[in-house]
């Protein structure tokens, strides 16, 4: 994934190997600037020594693209269980590889509504095999499904873990950016249905030659942003101040890379307004008191029920 030389590196990257966990060399962070920071792993690290479990961490499912398998996921999964935050009861996160291939080669492309069976709500309607934003959508629903499966493969569940969509050059897309984002929406719409949480990974060079401007009536517009690009803990911290992906959301993590690794920094991601307190009703009228009795002495003073406690 590294996208921190982008302009330079975006020519020299494979096709099918693009991912989080394809690190850089450089040099490894010190202790105390790696103790606040979490990692993300997938399969390059398989057969490699991990290190001690951050304070949290990212797995990613696929093996570098879709439909392929991290043959390491389960041993990885088990030790980014063991990071800090999961720890804490927040169970790690995953990510996951995209592309959108079109109706070419071996590759399967659908040719209607239909996932495993069942017909698809799609809102750019019907798909007819071409390579179309309907059937992009269709698509990436289906690869979100075989995702989630993948994971239930591995022994863990979906539910409760935060979905990252791995957005980059070096994996295959269309020139038609409109079915690219209807791609993503695919998988965000599957992905959301279980229940979960979705988010971007790229950086905004990448995300602009494959998606473009994403409107607010997408439901890409609000996800988190996580960028690569930043060379240390510093440049990582920085990058929290750049635009998001998608005008409606945040940006959530940033990534460096060091040594064999990649690391993450968790930005302050800044929080909604709070809703405006509920306006007060207007005070009633006060209530002339009532005349006195004229029975009564006028030694006793008349009191409005108003002003007994």
């Amino acid at each position: 994934m590294k996208a921190s030389r982008i302009l330079a590196a975006a020519c020299l990257l494979l096709a099918w190997q693009a991912g989080p966990a394809h690190a850089d060399s450089g040099a490894v962070p010190s202790p105390q600037e790696s103790a606040v920071l979490g990692n993300d792993i997938s399969w390059p690290q398989c057969g490699g020594q991990l290190p001690a479990p951050p304070a949290f961490a990212v797995v990613g499912i696929n093996g570098g693209r879709p439909t392929t398998a991290n043959p390491c996921l389960a041993e990885q999964l088990a030790w980014a269980d063991r990071s800090s935050e999961a720890a804490a009861g927040v169970k790690s996160a995953v990510y996951v590889n995209t592309a959108t291939t079109g109706p070419v080669g071996s590759l399967w492309w659908p040719a209607n509504n239909t996932v495993m069976g069942a017909d698809i709500g799609n809102p750019y309607g019907m798909c007819d095999g071409t390579a179309s934003p309907a059937c992009a959508y269709v698509h990436g629903y289906a690869m979100a499904y075989i995702d989630a499966g993948s994971l239930a493969g591995a022994g863990v569940g979906a539910s409760g873990r935060m979905w990252w969509l791995d957005v980059e050059t070096g994996n295959s897309w269309l020139s038609d950016k409109p079915a690219n984002t209807a791609e993503l929406e695919g998988m965000t719409a599957y992905l959301q249905g279980a229940g979960v949480e979705v988010g971007i990974y790229s950086t905004g060079y990448q995300f602009a030659e494959i998606v473009g401007e994403v409107g607010p009536h997408s439901n890409l517009y609000t996800l988190k942003s996580w960028l690569a690009g930043a060379e240390s803990t510093s440049t990582a911290a920085d990058l929290c101040g750049a635009a998001p992906l998608t005008s409606g959301g945040v940006v959530a993590l940033t990534q460096f890379t060091a040594g064999n690794l990649d690391y993450n920094f968790r930005c302050p991601v800044a929080q909604p307004a709070p809703p405006p307190p509920p306006a007060l009703a207007p005070p009633a009228a006060p209530q002339p008191p009532p005349a006195p009795a004229k029975t009564r002495s006028i030694r006793y003073a008349e009191i409005p029920a108003a002003q007994i406690a």
